[in-house]
């Protein structure tokens, strides 16, 4: 294991069940992301960056293998305890929204930070400005549009300051203008010591990460 790295995993794999047959989404993978990284995961449909990004964010345990995020490995980790290192150590930006249809754009924003025991301040209305919401803080989900609800979550995501940023695909539902304005936070939170992991098909965004892994048939390749 590499001691300096805030996220490690050593000969990992994960497989599934599906019906009679067994699916190997990753397959023996080793991989250290050191602090304040930033790189972008590519691969073809199906080709295992999702269920890779899972693990790494604790939301999936390997069938094989050891996974150490920031310091913890989450194979001797309790369910509570997995949940509590992912609000205070992991930012998600996942493919669907998961914005609560019934909270507003700041009550969405602020919600994970309730959860984990900080009172409000500030950084709710901060962040959404940073990704240019400012003026849809009561609006609900349903008002917005669908780049509108990413950036939503966007800035959920960083609602706690988390030192690690797991991001797929960002920017898919993004204008090339909201497209830029985020990759430019990702690159200011990177540039403040932010960890950033994201899965992107986009060749654009992936000259602006700083190292590419490339993973096919749930094995790392490049």
């Amino acid at each position: 294991m590499n001691n300096k790295a805030i996220i490690q995993l050593d000969n990992v794999s994960k497989n599934y069940r599906r019906g009679p047959e067994t699916v190997h989404a990753v397959k023996d993978v080793s991989l250290s992301v050191a602090p304040g990284e930033y790189v972008a995961v590519v691969g073809h449909s199906g080709s295992g960056k999702t269920t890779l990004m899972n693990i790494m964010g604790c939301l999936d345990r390997p069938s094989n293998g050891r996974v150490t995020v920031n310091g913890r490995e989450i194979q001797e980790e309790s369910e509570s305890g997995l949940t509590r290192l992912r609000q205070t150590s992991i930012g998600f930006v996942f493919q669907q929204f998961f914005l609560i249809p019934t909270l507003n754009v700041i009550e969405n924003v602020t919600l994970p930070s309730l959860f984990a025991g900080h009172k409000p301040n500030g950084r709710a209305m901060e962040l959404l400005g940073k990704v240019g919401l400012e003026n849809r803080l009561h609006h609900l989900p349903g008002e917005l549009s669908g780049g509108e609800m990413q950036r939503v979550a966007i800035a959920r995501s960083l609602i706690n300051a988390p030192p690690i940023l797991l991001a797929d695909e960002p920017t898919g539902n993004l204008d090339s203008k909201n497209a830029g304005l985020i990759m430019d936070l990702f690159e200011q939170l990177n540039a403040d010591g932010v960890t950033i992991v994201l899965v992107t098909h986009n060749s654009d965004i992936v000259k602006r990460c700083g190292r590419t892994v490339q993973i096919e048939d749930g094995a790392i390749i490049q």
